[in-house]
């Protein structure tokens, strides 16, 4: 067994918790949880800051950092990546630690103990599912010249060492596609190497200011796809939708095997050659994947050469937030009824914060589309209703719907993923446990707990 379920190892930890959240613990029953990860923790502790004037130190909470990496240096030693925990710990200080280890099925959850069950192994939410929609009709931007934008980046960059054509066919098999001529004649200009470089960031920065962005090299070339958006979570991505406008230039898409990746702004945003543009987009036209979204891209410039001759434009144009009638929120402050949201094109409803009467999902019984349904505790007529939604593939409900739908043997059996709702630090007990009761329907991996008993003593 890990030290990671000894008790020395979180006894500091539990000492500095009993301390601060004495009252809370001294009730019959009750608990403090947490999460701690080898890279950030959630504990509920209160820091002590410094004087104005002076920056925090690790001195100023030096009790709960040693106690934090006790523990985490423990994970990293089992190879575990993170725990969940929660403790009990009466005035006698006999404690009860009960630690939660990661099913590959469930997520971390942010404000919460679980994230996303996935019930379906390997699913993903449908917009990632989504590929272009061809563009046989596009062309290249009247601006796009392959020879002028080589004859600018040469008199920009006069002693930048080019790739060989030998080297840019191999990029070509590799990716399997051919590049663009603009992008040809930028790299037969420089093959970004920091070798040819030779560390030296002056001479790359002086390439990026004659591109416009930061270039990557031939070898560092890659197609947008999933994997560089698989940071974002289940439950986040299942809400949103791809919507592509009949006027827009970039398709609104997660990835696609036209989007070649050939640097970043420096901000942690890709920059990409477009070969499946929208359609009022162009060939090869340059557009910038946002890291903080998990779908679409903004254009940036209708071709390369438009934007090495004018490279001080900004690549933001904001995001479309309204993706009505395909996305729906009923709210307070939003949309004032389900009926509202019916639409045969409704693919998300999420009801939020809701003060009148619960709704009817009758609405939007039958709707050929919808996918993704959210809500928030208390809203819902009869959560029973929920079982002639037979499309749906994510379904995030509070504790309490959810145990009707157990209960009753309701779950819908198209889900793909589901969440548990709740507010505040709850409870990971019988959120872990109701987690593991739907899991249990598809025969997934449970969320196991490891109960740890240890002694802290009455308090002083």
């Amino acid at each position: 067994m890990s030290s990671l379920y000894d008790f020395e190892t979180w006894e500091p930890l539990l000492r500095l918790l009993r301390t601060v959240n004495a009252q809370a613990l001294a009730v019959p029953g009750g608990q403090v949880s947490g999460d701690i990860s080898c890279g950030s923790y959630s504990v509920p502790v209160k820091w002590r800051y410094p004087p104005p004037g002076r920056a925090l130190l690790v001195s100023d909470n030096q009790e709960e950092h040693d106690a934090i990496e006790r523990v985490r240096d423990t994970l990293a030693g089992a190879g575990v990546a993170d725990v969940g925990f929660s403790v009990e710990i009466p005035p006698s200080g006999a404690a009860v630690l009960r630690l939660f280890d990661r099913s590959p099925a469930a997520d971390r959850g942010l404000g919460g103990p679980v994230g996303a069950l996935t019930l379906v192994e390997g699913a993903v939410p449908e917009p990632w599912r989504r590929l272009p929609e061809p563009a046989d009709g596009a062309r290249p931007a009247p601006s796009a010249d392959a020879a002028l934008l080589e004859r600018t980046l040469r008199e920009r960059i006069p002693d930048a060492i080019g790739a060989t054509e030998g080297e840019i066919a191999a990029a070509e098999e590799r990716l399997g596609l051919a590049l663009p001529e603009e992008v040809k004649a930028l790299y037969r200009v420089t093959r970004a190497r920091w070798e040819d470089w030779q560390d030296d960031y002056a001479a790359a920065e002086q390439v990026w200011n004659a591109v416009g962005f930061e270039l990557s090299s031939l070898e560092y070339l890659a197609v947008a796809d999933l994997s560089n958006r698989s940071h974002f979570r289940w439950e986040h991505a299942a809400t949103g939708a791809v919507l592509t406008g009949p006027d827009d230039a970039v398709q609104d898409l997660v990835g696609s095997p036209g989007w070649i990746v050939l640097g970043g702004t420096g901000g942690g945003d890709m920059v990409a050659v477009d070969l499946t543009p929208g359609p009022r987009g162009h060939l090869g036209q340059v557009i910038v994947l946002d890291h903080e979204q998990s779908i679409g891209a903004s254009l940036w410039a209708e071709s390369l050469t438009d934007l090495v001759l004018g490279p001080e434009r900004d690549w933001y144009t904001g995001h479309r937030w309204d993706k009505r009638p395909v996305t729906a929120i009923v709210h307070d402050r939003s949309i004032g009824s389900i009926e509202a949201a019916a639409h045969p094109a409704l693919e998300v409803l999420r009801i939020g914060a809701w003060s009148g009467t619960p709704l009817s999902l009758a609405p939007v019984v039958g709707l050929p589309r919808l996918r993704t349904l959210t809500a928030y505790p208390g809203t819902l007529a009869d959560p029973l209703e929920i079982a002639a939604l037979t499309g749906l593939e994510f379904l995030e409900l509070a504790p309490g719907d959810w145990r009707i739908l157990l209960d009753a043997g309701a779950v819908p059996r198209s889900l793909l993923a589901a969440s548990i709702e709740t507010s505040g630090r709850a409870d990971p007990r019988p959120v872990v446990a109701l987690a593991d009761e739907i899991l249990a329907l598809w025969d997934r991996p449970l969320i196991t707990e490891t109960v740890v008993h240890g002694d802290l003593g009455p308090l002083p």
